[in-house]
């Protein structure tokens, strides 16, 4: 007889929402975190009342209604509504790639104009196969906004020349002819209330876990717990790296508190030049805080981040799928589909980029799968 029917290793947003799931239904659950901290990188520091994104910003976005209701029986999220802007050597530039946005690089008021200039400007690429990120940027939309808007963002993200990029990394561009700066087309979209900590807690409340914790090191132990293991961290550190390292990028961030109420006006400001070594600066405060309220507290804090490599001991954010890497993950699947009694889960077990709404989503079909 085990002591737990779930051993869940993680407690960011998958195995918060499989273990909330589970002990819902009675299940016996224990959580272990390698960090200090539960909720993975959903975490927010609380820095005299704003809810710092630690690891990077995060914006809940759906338009699954069960998820969004699921969220907000646990705590209720404000209406932040995510409209980013970019800054090129100054000039400022709303997203997504709109009206706004065309009349700023142009000087266009009408859809129509903005349209001509597009299909001109993608006429270079007329009937080539884009072989690279940038052939198929311009494919999209043109050469101007790639340069601007694109190109040399991608390079600091990537690491690397556009012309050495995969065209699937751009699968599409949305060019949207309307006067409309939300980034998301969602039918949901906003920010828990109490910074996303809040979230955490209420799906891990009366739910068994021990942080600091690392489930590789002391898996002979934990293993032997439980009837079934969700393990949510990289799936090829639980192999021990026996078929080779799977690439990722990831992120330094350079958090900063400023005397000031209101830095940059806006919670997301994208430096798309590569004059900038960082891709963006957040302001945590506008997250939360709308209009005059943002100077109801006389100081504020930003995060600038910066892409980089990742190596050993580095936290990995962006897998890099490209073919190699996407086999090597295949090959790992088929060790994780061998194991017995334990279920792989997440961004770092599956080698994809996931944004929140959909890791809930997974959360709950692999527990109804595993429960049915």
């Amino acid at each position: 007889m085990k002591t737990y029917d779930y051993l869940i290793v993680g407690s960011g947003l998958f195995g918060a929402t499989f273990a909330h799931l589970a002990q819902q239904q009675g299940k016996r659950c224990l959580v272990v975190e390698r960090r200090p901290h539960t909720g993975g990188n959903i975490w927010c520091r609380d820095v005299d009342g704003i809810h710092v994104h630690h690891y990077g910003a995060h914006i809940f976005h759906t338009s699954n209604r069960e998820v969004w209701d699921f969220v907000n029986r646990l705590v209720p999220f404000n209406r932040y509504t995510n409209s980013p802007l970019a800054n090129y050597h100054g000039r400022l530039f709303n997203l997504p790639f709109n009206m706004n946005t065309f009349h700023q690089m142009w000087g266009v008021t009408t859809p129509q104009q903005a349209t001509d200039i597009i299909r001109q400007q993608r006429a270079e690429m007329e009937g080539i196969t884009p072989q690279n990120l940038e052939q198929q940027a311009i494919s999209l939309v043109g050469r101007d906004i790639y340069e601007t808007l694109i190109k040399e963002y991608t390079e600091k993200q990537w690491g690397r020349p556009c012309t050495q990029l995969p065209p699937f990394i751009i699968r599409r561009l949305p060019v949207r002819l309307v006067y409309d700066n939300n980034y998301f087309t969602d039918s949901y979209q906003g920010i828990p209330i109490g910074g996303y900590n809040q979230l955490t807690d209420a799906l891990l409340q009366d739910i068994p876990v021990r942080t600091g914790v690392d489930f590789i090191r002391e898996r002979g132990e934990l293993q032997q717990l439980a009837s079934h293991i969700l393990f949510t961290g990289a799936i090829d550190e639980y192999f021990d790296y026996r078929l080779g390292k799977l690439q990722w990028r990831t992120v330094r961030f350079e958090h900063e508190r400023l005397d000031t109420a209101n830095y940059q006006g806006n919670a997301v400001v994208n430096y798309t030049s590569a004059e900038e070594p960082f891709t963006r600066i957040i302001e945590h405060k506008h997250f939360e805080h709308f209009g005059d309220e943002v100077y109801r507290l006389p100081f504020t804090v930003i995060s600038r981040e910066y892409p980089m490599e990742w190596e050993s001991g580095m936290e990995p954010y962006y897998p890099v799928n490209d073919e190699a890497n996407n086999r090597l993950a295949a090959d790992y699947a088929q060790l994780a589909e061998a194991e017995t009694n334990v279920s792989f889960g997440g961004r770092l077990a599956e080698y994809r980029y996931y944004d929140m709404a959909p890791i809930i989503e997974k959360a709950m079909t692999l527990y109804h799968q595993l429960n049915p």
